[in-house]
């Protein structure tokens, strides 16, 4: 039985983590290089923690199913890093970060979480530049920043459009200098199956050599998973192909709470679907909603002679365009959150106004920066981004306006943990995009690359230190221990019985018959209607796939659909968990968007009296139905209103 304890410190929020600090429990030099701690991931959050814990002394194994730490999914990160330096001087601080994140969220998130974060935003920077990572700089010399959506200042720091590469970098730097040294053992291509726990704690995890496909054990006093979101449950995402839910679908089996799985963000701005056999979306920065102008026809006829080629977007005049951000949300305009614009953009697709040849795209128009500022000036702060676009569409978004339609990209929701970043099984860590705990129902542009570096370079060295503390005199597991036994005896007899199917269907096609339903039915806009039609529909194909999936090859060697196979029924059992909590939240908050919740004038409506909660889902075991847990959210420094951007 779970019980939540989100073990939030005494005092005032901004002393709150002052406090921890000054109280937590230490693990002494000599007593760290006992210790040993796993980190599944090598994105920014579970590079930085690897880097930093291994700094302090801890004996750390890091794993990554790459063939390097550098192709994790945070180097496509494009548009930035906020903090809170103000160093435009345009009114911004620590608070209103925290504010501006809290009310991103909808307000559903954790208060205490989130002004931490804010807090550590500023040390950061400090730590990247110290680094040499290239971010952008004024004419004087002084860092540049940018606007992001949900913001009324300018708090971005950014690298051109290629900022998550050049953190991961830095990152990736940090962290080779300590496997150079020998604090840090790197197991890459290896794939996290399960995670052992011994006498109620994570002890360790069962991994597949995928190169070789040896099963392996691997032992440590704690485990960290910093192994990102669950957004290819859609199967067409912005996310790599590779990224996956299944460590943490693990940890979930394991007795892992699971956060706000229906918490889901679709990102305004990605290169729009343009056939069946895609296999992934292309994300364009948010930044470009700087300077770049949204629109789309106001005359329907106009959206229908574009789509049927005999019309282009610079042949309409402007005030036969509608911006329709501008008109709707005129203080924030272009920069509204991204759950926002996104549902904008579907309702004028949804209206008849869409554009492109599909007809389900928007315009994002420079066609006025270009004229205010000069192409030189816009290719200085876009042009990667420029460049990418007109490889993959072939049209020259400098002379005509970019097409653009949301995708999914983020993922809220993740693993339940506490203020020290433990999940509900202890020693079990969660950082990153794989946990819940900063961004409530919608995270902002520019905060995910926050919180991954806050999380492994700022909180989890000094949370699992408190943990650890009390470990000194455990020795080291060896792995051979008879938990591992069982672990890796039921891992071996899933990856048997997934080779003896011998289907006729092949695994991509169930990923994307599940990304079909999910989209329909549990995608940008839920009802209940549609959403107990994905509980009937994920189940059947659920059941189909352990039928007739057809896995070629042999499990003693690379194969790359075995890989697949074991994610894929994974999202087909998550799936199931993100409807049902869609299903149990009736109001609308964020990115999940009920249609029987809105305003009269289209907008999320919440309902604070019921829904104040986090919702963390038990795992009760196979073919049962999960149990609901509540972390009721109390609001101290900020006041529960209705979102307003208008």
């Amino acid at each position: 039985m779970i019980k939540l304890d989100s073990k939030i410190p005494e005092g005032a929020m901004a002393d709150k983590w002052k406090n921890y600090i000054d109280h937590a429990k230490l693990v002494n030099p000599s007593n760290k290089r006992k210790l040993d701690i796993i980190v599944v991931g090598t994105g920014l959050a579970g590079a930085s923690a690897a880097a930093s814990l291994a700094e302090m002394g801890y004996e750390v194994k890091i794993f990554c199913y790459q063939d390097s730490p550098r192709r994790a999914h945070s180097i496509a990160a494009q548009g930035g890093i906020n903090a809170a330096k103000n160093y435009p001087n345009d009114g911004d601080s620590v608070y209103r970060l925290f504010y501006d994140t809290v009310k991103g969220g909808d307000d559903r998130a954790r208060e205490a979480n989130v002004y931490r974060l804010a807090e550590v935003s500023n040390n950061i920077i400090d730590q990247c530049v110290a680094q040499g990572i290239p971010f952008a700089r004024e004419y004087g010399g002084l860092l540049d920043n940018r606007s992001f959506g949900g913001a009324q200042v300018s708090r971005t720091f950014y690298a051109r459009g290629q900022t998550g590469q050049q953190l991961l970098l830095g990152a990736y730097s940090a962290l080779s200098r300590q496997i150079k040294k020998g604090k840090v053992t790197l197991y890459n291509r290896r794939d996290m199956l399960d995670v052992v726990k011994i006498d109620g704690r994570a002890r360790g995890i069962i991994t597949r050599n995928l190169v070789t496909g040896e099963i392996e054990r691997h032992a440590a006093h704690a485990v960290v998973l910093a192994t990102g979101g669950y957004g290819n449950v859609f199967y067409l995402s912005t996310n790599a192909m590779g990224s996956n839910v299944s460590p943490a679908w693990k940890a979930y089996k394991a007795g892992a709470a699971f956060a706000n799985p229906c918490y889901m963000q679709i990102h305004p701005t990605c290169i729009p679907v343009h056939g069946d056999f895609q296999s992934k979306l292309t994300l364009m920065s948010e930044s470009l909603r700087n300077d770049g102008r949204i629109w789309v026809p106001k005359k329907k006829e106009d959206a229908e002679a574009i789509k049927a080629g005999k019309l282009k977007p610079t042949q309409i005049k402007e005030e036969d365009r509608d911006y329709y951000l501008e008109r709707r949300y005129p203080a924030f305009g272009n920069l509204v959150p991204r759950d926002v614009a996104s549902r904008a953009a579907k309702e004028r697709v949804d209206a008849g106004h869409g554009v492109g040849p599909t007809g389900i795209a928007v315009y994002l128009d420079f066609e006025e920066a270009i004229g205010r500022l000069g192409k030189s000036v816009v290719e200085a702060r876009y042009g990667n981004l420029f460049q990418m676009y007109e490889k993959i569409v072939d049209e020259d978004p400098y002379t005509t306006p970019m097409m653009i339609y949301p995708a999914s990209h983020y993922t809220m929701g993740g693993l339940w943990v506490d203020y020290n970043l433990m999940t509900t099984v202890p020693g079990l860590y969660a950082i990153g995009e794989a946990n819940f705990s900063d961004h409530g129902a919608n995270r902002l542009g520019a905060s995910a690359l926050m919180q991954g570096l806050a999380d492994g370079y700022f909180v989890l060295p000094y949370t699992i230190a408190d943990y650890l503390a009390d470990q000194i005199h455990v020795p080291r597991f060896t792995g051979k221990e008879p938990e591992f036994n069982d672990v890796e005896k039921n891992v071996n007899e899933r990856i048997k019985k997934l080779m003896s199917i011998n289907g006729k269907q092949s695994v991509d096609s169930f990923h994307k018959r599940l990304g079909h339903i999910m989209w329909e039915y549990v995608g940008m806009a839920r009802n209940e209607e549609g959403l107990k039609k994905a509980l009937e529909e994920i189940p059947k194909l659920r059941e189909e796939f352990w039928k007739d999936v057809r896995i070629p090859g042999d499990t003693a060697e690379f194969n790359n659909e075995l890989e697949k196979a074991g994610r894929v029924a994974d999202f087909l059992e998550l799936g199931e968990l993100i409807a049902r909590d869609a299903l149990n939240r009736t109001e609308s908050c964020g990115g999940h968007f009920r249609e029987e919740s809105q305003t009269p004038e289209g907008e999320a409506k919440r309902d604070d009296e019921n829904f104040t909660y986090v919702a963390a889902w038990e795992y009760k075991g196979d073919g049962q139905e999960p149990e609901l847990h509540k972390e009721h959210l109390t609001f101290e420094a900020i006041k529960l209103v209705q979102r307003n951007y208008k």
